[in-house]
């Protein structure tokens, strides 16, 4: 017996590993201590909180800052660092540091968990993984520090930057500015350049995925010596930031000065995969403007990153075969390479997959609350792609809506495709194909 249990699949190991998280943490919540009034949360409101930190979510039903106490708060960003980095990383860190053996068996899982392209090399890259982290939300949290401490004095300036620094980081959106007004997010903070600038660099570090920072890291400057994955998700970084900022300076902000306008503008495009921070008030963006954010929720971040969604490349491939139809090319492609047909399914299964549970969620919850369908649309997109932003009804909904809300933040996280290989895993493969007839289409 090994770190992790053999007889249990890497799919069903990632899975485990999140529900047994998000159940202890929701323990620890109901405990006295941990908000402030001393009596406890009740465990729905423990259950939501922990299911959101460790997926990153950000959506709450309870405001951070006024309900839980410090060691609450402490919890929830123990939960928060564990859901960004990995359940299976830090498991696996943790064994390495003990001096234990990692086995293939762990290898295997630890690649699956964080998308590597090999399992060669893993321990090496989990290190980096940790290494970077940490450097990258110390660095956060120095940057914001002055800020937060004019204001709120040294001790809660400091736990204000390290907290909003490893939130941001790892695209979870919780804050801790509800002393200011409660659910008011970074909107004191619209035009403020160090706070908008330090959380929207960490945001997109975070979202870019561990595989690009090591691209990245190895050949520097040099695009062109890039893995064709990293080159795919940092070109649709750079439009799924530009092309959204563009329609906000033009459309949704030109009342704003110049500076503030272009401030909202680019926090609004990049905070939607999948932060949850805002700066502006939500309530006050045009349907066409909330539609938008929907589709950068449900996109996310990349793969083997801390942001949820269905990640840029899921988006990239599914355009680039619609491309290939267009264009009557047979294949796939990006930068003079073809994609495999395996991926092309598998990104048409995860959007599948995606929109289903965004849908029937929006859906379910409009239904049972009486609700407009765009606000729980817009809801059900926040936790199924583990963004945390709101137009401001998850407070109000009912157990039975929180619970879809729970369930969504749950499943987006460990992932589309990670949950279908858990529940297949009995299935044997097989090479025997049926009789192939001509479907028509379009």
């Amino acid at each position: 017996m090994g770190i992790l249990n053999r007889h249990l699949t890497s799919s069903q190991i990632i899975i485990l590993g999140f529900a047994v998280t998000i159940l202890l943490g929701a323990l620890m919540l109901t405990l006295p201590i941990s908000t402030q009034d001393g009596q406890g949360a009740t465990f729905a409101d423990a259950l939501f909180t922990s299911t959101s930190a460790v997926c990153v979510t950000g959506l709450v039903v309870r405001d951070t800052a006024t309900y839980w106490s410090g060691f609450g708060q402490a919890v929830i960003l123990s939960l928060i660092q564990i859901g960004g980095m990995g359940v299976v990383t830090l498991a696996v860190a943790i064994w390495t540091i003990s001096g234990r053996r990692i086995g293939l068996k762990e290898r295997s899982t630890m690649q699956e968990a964080i998308s590597a392209p090999k399992v060669g090399g893993i321990v090496r890259l989990t290190g980096f993984i940790i290494r970077m982290t940490l450097l990258f939300e110390l660095l956060g949290a120095l940057f914001m520090a002055p800020v937060f401490c004019s204001e709120m004095g040294l001790l809660q300036g400091i736990w204000c930057s390290v907290f909003h620094s490893v939130s941001a980081f790892c695209n979870a959106g919780f804050d801790l500015m509800g002393t200011r007004s409660p659910y008011s997010s970074l909107t004191y903070y619209a035009s403020q350049p160090v706070i908008n600038a330090v959380i929207m660099s960490l945001i997109v570090i975070g979202g870019i995925g561990f595989t690009v920072w090591e691209d990245i890291g190895s050949n520097k400057f040099r695009f062109h010596r890039y893995r064709m994955h990293s080159k795919v998700v940092l070109l649709t970084t750079l439009l799924l930031i530009t092309l959204p900022a563009l329609y906000f300076f033009f459309f949704e902000f030109s009342d704003a000065p110049l500076h503030t306008r272009i401030c909202l503008s680019l926090f609004q495009s990049v905070t939607p995969r999948t932060a949850g921070f805002n700066t502006a008030n939500l309530t006050s963006i045009s349907e066409t403007g909330l539609a938008i954010m929907i589709l950068l929720m449900l996109t996310g971040g990349s793969p083997g990153s801390t942001a949820g969604g269905m990640k840029t490349t899921t988006l990239a491939v599914m355009l680039s075969t619609a491309t290939s139809v267009f264009l009557r090319k047979k294949h796939t492609h990006f930068f003079g390479r073809r994609v495999s047909e395996d991926t092309v399914r598998n990104a048409a299964t995860i959007l599948t997959l995606y929109l289903t549970l965004f849908l029937a969620g929006g859906f379910i919850i409009s239904r049972v609350e009486s609700l407009p369908l765009l606000d729980c649309l817009y809801e059900t997109a926040s936790a199924v792609g583990t963004v945390g932003l709101t137009v401001g009804i998850t407070p109000d909904l009912s157990l039975f809506s929180r619970g879809i809300l729970i369930l969504l933040m749950y499943l987006a996280r460990v992932g589309g495709l990670t949950l279908i290989f858990a529940a297949l895993s009995g299935n044997p493969c097989t090479t025997a194909r049926l009789p192939e007839e001509k479907l028509t289409v379009g």
